[in-house]
């Protein structure tokens, strides 16, 4: 039976007049889906709605998007003039999104940067690796960084994207036979079916859309498996301190 998500499982980060940070639960979808099920803009909006008594429905602008089964942080904008700065911000690289995720095996090179031309299958909602000269393939760059291995059977890696592509993380890593621990859709569960995808949004940094001041939001994994096996804490600190 389907978790049926109310705004109680959506923790608030950060709220002004311009922007909305919030931690988003694994399985619930980003924006309306044909799935039907209630998704995190609809129940932010009805948050808004009711907080402010606004008539209507409220605005809350969507500038990025996390797959349904990733969890962490994400940023709204409470207005059109924030929501198209912080999307400006996002075409210039100036928002800087960071991931954590547990994948099977070890990474042949502790760090690197992969690219990969990928294209979607609308029908099946399937990501694949394709040739840069194939019609309709979008250009996906990241860079990862190889923090601990647990008895090489999965390793927890650091990842900043240079490009938001749909699945792009899981697609890029499964393809060179590192799939993201539970994620069934591209072979990560072999060793942890019936596991939530273990890749997180851990921390998310832009300008502030009026301000101008730099933000920085950070947001832990649950500490169950696989996230246990590692000291999560001393990552983020660590990554924390070299900004």
């Amino acid at each position: 039976m389907k978790k049926q998500f109310t705004m109680d499982d959506v923790q608030i980060l950060h709220e002004d007049n311009s922007i909305l940070v919030v931690n988003k639960p694994q399985n619930l979808p980003t924006q309306a889906d044909n799935s039907g099920d209630v998704d995190l803009l609809t129940l932010l909006k009805g948050y808004v709605k009711e907080k402010y008594n606004k008539p209507g429905e409220a605005y809350l602008g969507l500038v990025h998007r996390l797959d349904r089964p990733t969890g962490g942080v994400m940023v709204f904008a409470k207005n059109s003039k924030s929501a198209e700065r912080l999307s400006k911000q996002i075409q210039t690289g100036t928002m800087e999104k960071i991931y954590f995720a547990t994948v099977l095996g070890t990474p042949n090179e502790r760090n690197g940067t992969w690219v990969n031309y990928l294209k979607k299958n609308p029908l099946t909602n399937v990501v694949y690796v394709a040739t840069y000269s194939d019609e309709g393939v979008k250009r996906a760059e990241l860079s990862y960084e190889t923090l601990e291995s647990y008895h090489d059977t999965v390793s927890l890696v650091r990842i900043k994207l240079a490009t938001g592509r749909s699945h792009q993380i899981r697609v890029q890593f499964s393809c060179r036979g590192h799939a993201v621990f539970g994620d069934a859709k591209y072979g990560g569960d072999v060793l942890a079916k019936g596991h939530n995808l273990a890749l997180w949004a851990v921390q998310l940094s832009f300008d502030h859309p009026i301000t101008k001041e730099r933000m920085v939001f950070v947001s832990y994994p649950p500490q169950i498996e696989p996230w246990k096996r590692f000291n999560l804490e001393k990552h983020l600190d660590v990554f924390k301190d070299s900004e």
